[in-house]
């Protein structure tokens, strides 16, 4: 593996090449990106394509990508700018992109902004909750989560991420009238450490899940492009947001294994089913539905 750094007049990207370039077998990279997450994210699904040249980034002011810009929030289209530099940077043609949750969301951003960049985009649970049918009440509960960050720190404003991410169906009476979710009942620390600065939990990232896709500029992309939803997410908000984004497409969702991060090892505590997504992956990949 080599870790490059590009250097934007926004932002220094720091992405990694494991694998030849140009390709051994020709065919375009593979180009895996996630936010809020970061490179380190991805190592388990890139072993798993041990013949593949992949390429994964951390997003601008995440992971070890630091910025320049003065900013602090995540939007789709800078994202995507970046993303595109990152290509251009490659030399080796427009790649194939795996791109899960707000990922997914930039990655939508880029076919739409520089539709020769990528060949096929598997984008992977794109969390677009102004896109369900109940969008102002999932607006409401994602304003409930920044709130409990706000109040009372990381570990409460993560517990009321898990129950909005964790809750069945639409956002009802029921679910606004929930207690206030417990840290400690979920293994979270219930201090405060005085932080408010975490893109998930902040309104630092609302940008991303408030996109609309270009659906004319998607349509008229050479690009194919697979809406994927985990098997395990069907009834939860990833799962809804899948299906309405693919809606949107004119398409149906593809099912992969597992739940949202179905492509993770065990090391970041809620383990998916990397080998069966990989093997999945393979197949999306290669032209099956």
């Amino acid at each position: 593996m080599e870790t490059h750094t590009l250097e934007t007049a926004g932002a220094d990207l720091v992405y990694d090449v494991r694998g030849p370039l140009p390709t051994a077998d020709r065919r375009p990279p593979l180009f895996t990106i996630g936010q809020p997450m970061d490179a380190t994210g991805f190592a388990a699904l890139a072993a798993r394509f041990p013949e593949r040249t992949v390429v994964t980034y951390d997003p601008r002011g995440l992971g070890r990508s630091t910025r320049k810009d003065g900013r602090v929030d995540h939007t789709p289209q800078t994202q995507a700018d970046d993303v595109h530099a990152i290509v251009e940077a490659l030399g080796a043609g427009p790649v194939e992109m795996f791109a899960s949750s707000g990922g997914a969301i930039t990655a939508l951003a880029v076919v739409a902004k520089y539709p020769a960049d990528v060949t096929t985009l598997v984008a992977h649970e794109p969390p677009l909750i102004t896109l369900t049918p109940d969008g102002p009440a999932a607006v409401q509960a994602r304003a409930g989560v920044r709130e409990a960050y706000e109040k009372r720190g990381w570990g409460a404003g993560m517990a009321a991420f898990v129950a909005m991410t964790s809750w069945e169906g639409e956002f009802t009476d029921a679910y606004f009238a929930q207690p206030e979710a417990d840290p400690a009942a979920l293994g979270m620390p219930a201090e405060d450490d005085g932080s408010r600065d975490d893109p998930l939990l902040s309104d630092r990232s609302w940008a991303v899940s408030s996109y609309r896709p270009d659906v004319d500029a998607i349509a008229a992309a050479p690009t194919r492009v697979v809406i994927a939803v985990g098997e395990e997410s069907e009834h939860v908000l990833t799962g809804r947001t899948s299906v309405a984004t693919a809606e949107l497409l004119g398409q149906r969702v593809t099912v992969f294994p597992s739940h949202h991060g179905g492509f993770l090892d065990g090391e970041f505590g809620y383990p998916g089913k990397p080998d069966e997504f990989a093997h999945r992956l393979r197949e999306v990949l290669d032209g099956a539905s």
